[in-house]
């Protein structure tokens, strides 16, 4: 991955607080081209540039990874769910083909 080359900024929609217990929603929204290169026979060929990965960690740990392939619409949205048991820092990150990233980080403190 490249340090300079770097993707749009990430929508993350996650709680502030939480329960002890309590499982949160998670909503990532991506904004991304996701071209896949493929055109019909009468137009010129255009470059892939399409996202590779998502990867969500927790404290560290990863709590939910996807792999992007060619059916992966532009400016992908992911919804999953955590379950709390203590305060933690989240990091999300983003890679494409042409090794450009995004991150982003988050903490949900529990009460």
């Amino acid at each position: 991955m490249s340090g300079t080359m770097t993707l749009a900024q990430p929508r993350i929609r996650i709680p502030r607080q939480a329960r002890a217990g309590e499982v949160i929603e998670i909503r990532t929204l991506m904004e991304h081209p996701m071209e896949s290169g493929i055109r019909g026979r009468n137009l010129t060929a255009v470059p892939r540039d399409a996202l590779v990965r998502l990867l969500v960690r927790m404290n560290g740990e990863t709590v939910f990874a996807a792999d992007l392939g060619n059916g992966t619409a532009a400016n992908p949205y992911h919804v999953f769910f955590v379950r709390m048991q203590r305060t933690s820092e989240f990091e999300f990150l983003w890679t494409d083909e042409r090794g450009r990233s995004a991150r982003a980080n988050a903490r949900v403190a529990v009460a």
